[in-house]
């Protein structure tokens, strides 16, 4: 590579993930904040870079426990620390962080950098599973609900289809919104289908649309579901409903990533 040039690849993939990532000099100035960083901060780079890395922080435990200070001071990294950072704009964002110490080529120690995953839409998940199916005390006590809560970061960073299983009412449509607001994806269409609601006939060109003249009361194209969660999220409710000859057709969508609207050729 180019001299420059690794600096500007790194940027690229840093400017690409949803975490929110800075690194600082040993002094504690930030040097470099990430688009998620600035986004969950609310500071521009330009606002961040040269200063204090508590005074963008802004956490609760800035003053008590500074975790990217304790990371230089002692060499050790510090993973998924709880805290909470008053946002630009005063709102409070409940996060969790992760430090290491920053080295250069020759193994010297330059600085430090923070990791930092804004926790806003599994505490809010948290509310309304309490709220509406009265979990609260499940939610507080139960380790495999405390993993769910921790994997669904990494879930959403995936586009991997997912299966959610469950009873009926457990929650799951909860969880695919969760999913889906933790993504890339969040600021597109999330689309529902309730798959048990409709007849075979119906639910086929409910989900992958229809040409004109495809049958009678075609008079125009129409798009289906799929199409209208291009770069969104669709969530299959109820899949286990469907016919085996309409589960086949879904596979090939799942695997292929490709379909046919009803009447095409």
């Amino acid at each position: 590579m180019k001299k420059g040039e690794p600096d500007r690849f790194f940027n690229v993939i840093l400017n690409s993930i949803a975490d929110g990532v800075f690194t600082t000099d040993n002094d504690g100035r930030i040097t470099f904040i990430n688009k998620a960083g600035q986004e969950i901060t609310g500071f521009s780079n330009k606002e961040a870079v040269g200063r204090y890395c508590f005074d963008v922080f802004r956490a609760d435990i800035c003053q008590t426990r500074c975790a990217l200070k304790e990371t230089l001071k002692t060499k050790k990294e510090i993973i998924n620390l709880p805290a909470t950072i008053l946002k630009k704009g005063g709102q409070k964002v409940p996060i969790s962080i992760s430090t290491a110490v920053l080295k250069n080529e020759r193994g010297q120690i330059i600085g430090g950098v923070e990791t930092f995953r804004d926790l806003s839409v599994i505490e809010e998940l948290k509310k309304e599973l309490a709220e509406k199916y009265t979990l609260g005390d499940i939610i507080s006590k139960n380790h495999l609900i405390h993993d769910i809560f921790n994997i669904l970061p990494n879930i959403a960073e995936s586009d991997s289809t997912v299966l959610i299983q469950g009873a009926s009412g457990t929650g799951k449509e909860l969880f695919a919104k969760a999913i889906h607001n933790l993504s890339r994806r969040k600021n597109k269409p999330f689309i529902k289908v309730n798959c048990g609601a409709l007849p075979d006939t119906l639910l086929e060109s409910e989900l992958f649309g229809y040409i004109k003249g495809a049958f009678t009361d075609a008079k125009k194209d129409k798009l289906g579901r799929f199409a209208l969660a291009n770069e969104g999220t669709i969530f299959l409710d109820e899949v286990g409903d469907m016919s085996p000859s309409l589960q086949v057709k879904l596979l090939r969508v799942l695997q292929e990533k490709e379909y046919e609207p009803l009447g095409s050729t």
